[in-house]
């Protein structure tokens, strides 16, 4: 089970950091990623990092606002987020990837097999 929180209300400019935790299985060896959806909006690629966290991949959108990062001890998965702006507004949720990045492209969807409820992230103007 994925279990995403930290989302809330926040003044663009601002900040909010993400938490998904995993119970009930470890997904140390997988790409987790996080995405997001806004309204009326189709669901997007966020942020992803691989296995060992050494390599992360952002779209162009939130590339050197947002940070993704894991624990593979506490089987956690985060996504900070600076420089909020209204355009960030939607339901963001985490996901475990099929593989390795070595064998998938983390920017994909159809990628991920194992998802979170989402937590919505709201940023006033």
């Amino acid at each position: 089970q994925l279990q995403a929180s930290g989302g809330g209300l926040v003044q663009a400019g601002g900040s909010l950091r993400l938490s998904c935790a995993a119970s009930g299985r470890t997904f140390s060896s997988y790409v987790m990623g996080w995405f997001r959806q806004a309204p009326g909006k189709e669901r997007e690629f966020v942020a992803a990092v691989d296995w060992d966290g050494r390599d992360t991949y952002y779209a162009d959108s939130v590339r050197g606002r947002f940070a993704i990062s894991r624990d593979n001890a506490k089987n956690t998965l985060s996504l900070q987020m600076n420089s909020l702006e209204s355009e960030d507004t939607a339901v963001y949720s985490c996901a475990v990837g099929r593989a390795r990045a070595a064998f998938i492209d983390p920017r994909r969807e159809d990628e991920y097999y194992y998802w979170g409820q989402g937590t919505l992230v709201t940023v006033s103007s």
